[in-house]
Order: C-alpha cells, then structure tokens, then sequence
C-alpha cells in the first residue's frame, strides 16, 4: 500500500510539472495571439482610413485563428 502511495505522489508531482509548463506555454502563446490581433486592428483599421472602406463592412477577426502563421518573434 505504501509502494502504490509512493507511485501515485510521484504521478501527481509529475503531473503538476507538466501542468505548469502547459499554462505558460498557453500565457506565451495567448499573449502572441493578443499581439498579432492588435497589429491585425491596427493595419486594418489603416487600410480602412487610406481606401476610405465602406462603413457597414463588418470584418470577422476569427476566421484566421487557425491559420498557419509563423511570427519571426516566436519563441516555440
């Protein structure tokens, strides 16, 4: 009984490092995403000043989420 303790504390402190690495790695990459958007607002909302775009286009900033962009910043 004691042994299977000694695993099982052993699991969960693994799993707690791994945990802590995953949220980081998710903060690193939530923070890219939030600088990637606000260039993205910032060159469109510039296009939109120079073309003089029509004022009900309504743009979805989503649809791109999944695309295989490679900022030369990242630190994957």
């Amino acid at each position: 009984m004691e042994r299977l303790n000694s695993e099982l504390y052993y699991q969960n402190c693994h799993m707690i490092k791994e945990n802590e690495r995953l949220r980081k790695k998710a903060q690193l990459l939530n923070q890219e995403n939030q600088q990637l958007l606000s260039e993205l607002k910032k060159k469109l909302s510039k296009g939109n000043a120079k073309t003089n775009a029509a004022p009900n286009t309504i743009l979805d900033l989503n649809l791109g989420s999944s695309s295989s962009h490679n900022p030369s910043g990242s630190s994957n």
